[in-house]
């Protein structure tokens, strides 16, 4: 998958986007060198525990090594296995370094952090009792195509189609490629509210509130921060 757009002919270099791919691939790294249990204890630490979480807010300790809310923030680093952060980062990489362009470094910077953060109180609000932890930049990454598709409605997305035996490329204009995205995040976040559906973090499995939060807020922050005031 690659976006191919003309739109912006004024370019900057995406440090930011750069610094937090670094960052995601040093902490998978040193992931890899704990064992199961000091990787589940990490995970403990610094992802977004739900019901500790709601804990924290009630005002009652939970014992965390950091103060529970900042878990918000650290758990966009954390990455439960090699599909999980390579699909991220891609998507990092490919979307990130537009918006980064647009919204400036600082900015950009403040916009990731804050989608994260938001991404992972929505899925908070749909599992406070859950103990599962809750993890992964893919919240944050949901902001940012939620900046995209605002931006680059049209921008052509080159990606793959499987059909069969054969993968033949396809150039999917960027409204529907990220709109048929976050609605499937959608449905399958409705989904998950049913137990018995087996879809969504209380089966261990994806974060979906998470992600359909974090684009929704990312269009909602990416203009306020400036996404439409830049001059070419």
């Amino acid at each position: 998958m690659v976006p191919i757009n003309d739109e912006n002919p004024i370019k900057i270099t995406p440090y930011v986007t750069y610094v937090l791919i670094a960052i995601n691939i040093v902490v998978f790294i040193y992931q890899l060198t704990l064992s199961e249990s000091e990787l589940q204890q990490f995970f403990q630490n610094f992802a977004v525990i739900p019901r500790q979480l709601t804990a924290s807010f009630d005002g009652i300790e939970v014992g965390n090594a950091i103060p529970e809310p900042l878990t918000l923030i650290t758990c966009q680093f954390l990455h439960g296995g090699f599909l999980h952060i390579g699909f991220n980062m891609l998507y990092l990489w490919i979307f990130g370094n537009n918006i980064e362009e647009e919204l400036g470094s600082v900015k950009f910077l403040i916009f990731y952090l804050a989608c994260g953060a938001l991404a992972a109180l929505t899925q908070w609000f749909f599992s406070a009792p859950s103990t599962i932890p809750s993890l992964g930049a893919s919240g944050a990454i949901a902001g940012i195509m939620g900046a995209y598709i605002l931006k680059f409605p049209n921008a052509q997305i080159l990606t793959l189609l499987p059909l069969g035996f054969l993968i033949l490329p396809l150039r999917i204009p960027a409204f529907a490629f990220l709109g048929f995205w976050f609605v499937q995040q959608a449905f399958n976040g409705v989904a998950s509210l049913d137990p018995n559906v087996g879809v969504g973090m209380q089966q261990g499995g994806v974060a979906y509130w998470a992600h359909a939060g974090g684009f929704i807020f990312g269009i909602i922050l990416a203009p306020i921060l400036g996404l439409f005031a830049r001059k070419r």
